[in-house]
């Protein structure tokens, strides 16, 4: 129809509500020129939520952040969710580099240990799924080349995928329990895992007083690596893909 904006092309196809906000970024820019980059927005956004929690980060506090309007932030996005999706691409990026030259257990391996420490550097990332789709470049960028590392297997692309998300749903839940301990010592004041175990020590003496346990009090007498997260983690993931080589014969 004459007269209707360039913009508006979203809107024809009846989806505009979904599109998301790389679409929308490659389209040209309105004038003026932009005064912000979304470069610039995630790295706010990041910092905010890496020093107070994903629930800091508000347009509000953003703008103040960046020094501009409040308003003036949705010249550039539609709101949070807009705002998690280019945080989550952003520190993607950071687990950007390929695991070259390698089988695809090393690159499945390594890759695992970098997700690890992603998360750990920004704690708030466990909590964006339930908000938004992951279906950010950088990304989309990991999952390709995990895919890719796994061609020449003969693995049909179903179970090459199950097998991705596999490994990742052993990072991601282990790292959350780390996490949430994290989250408790710092709710507890204690700056170490024996004070921790100080400040419980009267609910756990009863537990194993009572006789029900008796696994978990061999665990807990002789246990030696409790603390050791590294270890626990590792022994874990060497576990799993142990399990996926062993089904699958590779």
């Amino acid at each position: 129809m004459a007269g209707k904006k360039a913009d508006d092309t979203a809107d024809d196809t009846g989806d505009g509500a979904h599109e998301s906000i790389w679409q929308r970024m490659e389209r040209p820019a309105r004038p003026p020129r932009a005064a912000l980059t979304h470069a610039q927005i995630a790295a706010a956004a990041v910092e905010i939520a890496d020093a107070e929690g994903l629930d800091a980060v508000s347009m509000r506090r953003l703008a103040e952040r960046l020094g501009v309007a409040t308003m003036g932030l949705y010249r550039y996005v539609r709101g949070k969710d807009d705002v998690i999706e280019l945080m989550v691409d952003a520190v993607y990026a950071e687990e950007a580099r390929a695991v070259e030259g390698r089988d695809w257990r090393e690159v499945l391996r390594v890759s695992a240990l970098r997700l690890r420490a992603l998360i750990l550097r920004h704690p708030w990332l466990v909590e964006t799924t339930a908000q938004t789709g992951p279906l950010t470049p950088n990304f989309v960028a990991r999952t390709d080349r995990l895919l890719a590392s796994l061609d020449g297997l003969g693995l049909d692309p179903d179970t090459a995928m199950t097998v991705i998300g596999t490994v990742g749903a052993f990072v991601t839940g282990a790292t959350t329990a780390r996490i949430r301990m994290v989250r408790l010592m710092r709710k507890e004041g204690a700056e170490k895992m024996d004070d921790l175990r100080t400040l419980y020590s009267s609910r756990m003496r009863w537990l194993l007083e009572s006789g029900r346990y008796p696994a978990f009090e061999r665990y807990i007498r002789g246990g030696v690596r409790k603390d050791d997260d590294d270890w626990q983690f590792e022994l874990g993931l060497d576990s799993v893909l142990d399990g996926i080589a062993a089904r699958l014969k590779v």
